[in-house]
């Protein structure tokens, strides 16, 4: 009878720990990736650390949010005090590419969503992949803070162009940071930065996922066109090209 009821007692503080536990543990994934307050120090700090961003803002304003390895969103913030003068549009950027980083990285492969440019362009082999993990709109907030903004949650979303990447602690993902409010350009730019800041670049250093452009570096599947005043490591790389026949 002893036996027994200590099984029970046993199996009623798992289920306790299991129903009422869940927030502290997922706490615990979230303790290794930059908390709001560092993630936003990082932010600020970033336009004024390796030179010129370019844009059309030069990487001042910008949303920024890390996920953990599970998807499950930790942090989200604006470099600005006055969230409002980040475009609105760019939450739900930032979130998704740091989602997609983390999704389609590994501990052996890095891979920034810039470089997933050209699989998921008509006629390559990724083509369609975006329709795969839609972005939930419960995962918004409004500028001034309204709403969950889906901390705690898996917001999904699919982005394909530079300003998502992976992030690493000893040689191993632990999730990823999605950075946006500038040119897909600058935003890449920046979320290098904040990451190299936060140290917790990948193996091999920030420069193993770092964004390609097919006019600068030559055509491959891993490249990215120029965007409007085009910098990468404080050299300036030009303008993305005008439409044909505008």
């Amino acid at each position: 009878m002893r036996n027994r009821l200590a099984w029970c007692l046993g199996s009623l503080a798992l289920m306790a720990l299991m129903i009422g536990g869940g927030k502290v543990s997922l706490a615990a994934n979230c303790s290794a990736l930059p908390s709001k307050s560092q993630l936003q120090a990082f932010l600020v700090a970033a336009p004024g650390t390796g030179g010129e961003a370019g844009g059309l803002f030069h990487g001042t304003l910008m949303w920024a949010a890390v996920v953990n390895r599970d998807g499950e969103l930790c942090a989200f913030v604006t470099s600005t005090a006055d969230p409002t003068q980040v475009w609105p549009g760019s939450q739900a950027i930032a979130k998704a590419k740091a989602f997609t980083a983390n999704a389609f990285s590994n501990d052996t492969l890095a891979l920034s969503t810039a470089r997933l440019y050209t699989f998921t362009q008509p006629g390559h082999s990724l083509w369609s992949l975006g329709q795969s993990n839609p972005f939930s709109s419960s995962a918004m907030t409004t500028p001034s803070g309204k709403g969950g903004g889906g901390k705690n949650q898996v917001a999904g979303g699919m982005i394909f162009f530079g300003g998502g990447v992976p992030l690493y602690k000893n040689g191993k993902i632990i999730g990823g940071l999605g950075i946006s409010g500038d040119t897909s350009c600058t935003d890449h730019e920046i979320a290098k930065r904040v990451r190299n800041l936060a140290a917790l670049d990948p193996t091999g250093g920030s420069s193993v996922d770092d964004i390609k452009y097919s006019s600068v570096d030559g055509a491959g599947v891993f490249t990215h066109p120029l965007c409007l005043n085009t910098w990468r490591n404080n050299v300036p790389l030009g303008d993305e090209l005008p439409s044909a026949g505008y």
